[in-house]
């Protein structure tokens, strides 16, 4: 019989690096809950965010199977993980083990995530402000990760968290920042989509910065840009917008504006 020890790899940098790209990028992920009539297990779908520090985020109505069941026991899971061609088994998938915290609807929590959540989810503006729905923080107390045959990796709550002591200042920010960006400088999105992601020309818009990156999203194409080192200061977010989109029209040979 093998030990679980023996079919584990020892984390390190990629390891952490793909299970944080997993998570920033969902846009939905399976919940399993416990069912307070039954103890049963329940599996359902969700739609997904992540707070500043990499915290999966849902948003839930009162009506749903999981949310009587997340306010009488928090304990849950989170399944994250796109299936592409062949094997489904065979593309990367992680399990994050979490307590859920009901955000309350007053405060500067519940604004900060509110507007972060949108913007990954716009369509979720349609019933976001109904008085039956309401925003978790799905705290993750450890993770599993499966990068695909052969690499299985446990995770700590640390290694899948950003707690960078920037991350307020840069919460305060974020919004205006974005809005900017989205609105003027179209163009060094669509760079940061090509030379750093890889991916097609598109109507490319960020959704979200954070200390260690930021997302964008062209529809339901999502992709996950990391920085080359985590922000200081809400001042590095602008510095680093700018560097990053010469960097990515010097990499394409293009010239024009900056960010």
């Amino acid at each position: 019989m093998t030990d679980k020890k023996d079919v584990l790899r020892e984390t390190d940098a990629d390891a952490v690096r793909l299970a944080k790209t997993l998570v920033r990028k969902a846009r939905y992920a399976v919940i399993a809950t416990l069912d307070p009539a039954t103890g049963g297990p329940i599996a359902t779908r969700v739609g997904l965010s992540t707070d500043h520090d990499g915290t999966p985020v849902i948003l839930v109505s009162a009506l749903s199977a999981h949310t009587p069941a997340l306010i009488a026991d928090p304990r849950c899971s989170l399944l994250v993980g796109e299936v592409g061609k062949g094997d489904p088994l065979a593309h990367p998938r992680i399990t994050v083990f979490a307590k859920a915290r009901e955000i309350t609807r007053e405060g500067v929590e519940h604004t900060r995530i509110e507007w972060r959540y949108l913007a990954h989810q716009p369509k979720a503006k349609l019933y976001a402000g109904l008085g039956d729905f309401r925003f978790f923080r799905l705290e993750p107390t450890g993770a599993s990760l499966n990068g695909g045959f052969g690499r299985a990796y446990q995770l700590t709550a640390d290694d899948l968290l950003s707690l960078n002591p920037v991350n307020d200042e840069l919460a305060a920010a974020e919004k205006n920042a974005v809005e900017h960006m989205n609105d003027d400088h179209a163009e060094a999105i669509a760079l940061y989509a090509r030379f750093y992601a890889k991916a097609p020309d598109g109507s490319w818009r960020i959704t979200g910065i954070d200390a260690e990156g930021f997302d964008i999203a062209d529809g339901d194409d999502v992709q996950r840009i990391w920085f080359s080192t985590p922000l200081g200061s809400a001042k590095d977010m602008h510095m680093s917008l700018v560097r990053m989109a010469g960097e990515a029209r010097a990499g394409l040979g293009t010239t024009g504006e900056t960010a």
